[in-house]
């Protein structure tokens, strides 16, 4: 007949079929959906933090990209809202599973905003949110050591200094000794008194010096009248024979 439409029945097992194939066809294109998705760049696995290398702050953003994807970070400091200035120059950086890192020399201030943004081709074009705040703490500086001086040639080694006391002004007792006896020295001329005699002797008391005076000027008075008696008898003499 005109218009009809001609059914074909279709059995359970051609319909089970078909419906075993629609099922593995939708999962399979949620497998590969949730597949791309995996392995496309997402701004989720960027981050940002602000540490010290010693004294000198930094800016560390990390990408852990399992796609590998390269993108370009760049960062800003923040004032009101708004940006202030650039830290750095754009950095590119390919990301692993592990994570990769890229590091901006920033000398920031305790609590600063920065804002870090995240381009990665058509894929990615987003600030890591939200913007990274630093500690409220610096970067300790860190203490330099003050170098000692080296000792100059003309300082005294401490055998010299310990030496010195013995050269002062201040002289030992062998040497006031030997001083002492230096005036004797200018003497030696001079007669040494007799062992045993006491100062006495040099003015002639106590010694036998009266004594023996007093015997000369005996001996004088004695050969005087002597003399005076022999001249007397020869002039006697001389008389008598004249008389003759």
């Amino acid at each position: 007949m005109k218009g009809t439409v001609a059914i074909f029945p279709i059995s359970r097992r051609t319909a089970r079929s078909v419906r075993v194939l629609g099922v593995a066809a939708g999962s399979a294109a949620l497998a590969l959906s949730a597949a791309g998705s995996a392995l496309a760049c997402d701004i989720s696995e960027f981050s940002a933090e602000a540490t010290c290398n010693g004294s000198q702050g930094v800016i560390t953003v990390t990408d852990k990209d399992g796609s590998g994807t390269p993108a370009v970070v760049t960062v800003f400091l923040e004032n009101n809202g708004a940006d202030a200035r650039q830290v750095g120059k754009p950095t590119e950086v390919k990301g692993t599973r592990e994570g990769v890192t890229v590091t901006f020399e920033e000398d920031w201030q305790p609590n600063a905003v920065y804002r870090v943004h995240v381009k990665a081709g058509s894929i990615v074009d987003k600030d890591i949110s939200p913007n990274l705040t630093t500690p409220s703490k610096a970067c300790a500086a860190e203490d330099t050591p003050t170098p000692t001086p080296a000792p100059s040639d003309d300082s005294p080694s401490p055998s010299d200094s310990a030496s010195a006391p013995a050269a002062s002004g201040t002289p030992a007792p062998s040497a006031s000794g030997s001083s002492s006896t230096a005036p004797a020295g200018t003497v030696d001329n001079a007669p040494s008194p007799a062992v045993g005699d006491s100062n006495l002797a040099e003015t002639g008391a106590n010694s036998n010096t009266g004594l023996i005076a007093g015997i000369a000027a005996a001996l004088v008075v004695v050969g005087g009248g002597a003399v005076f008696l022999g001249l007397r008898r020869r002039g006697t003499g001389g008389s008598a024979d004249s008389g003759s």
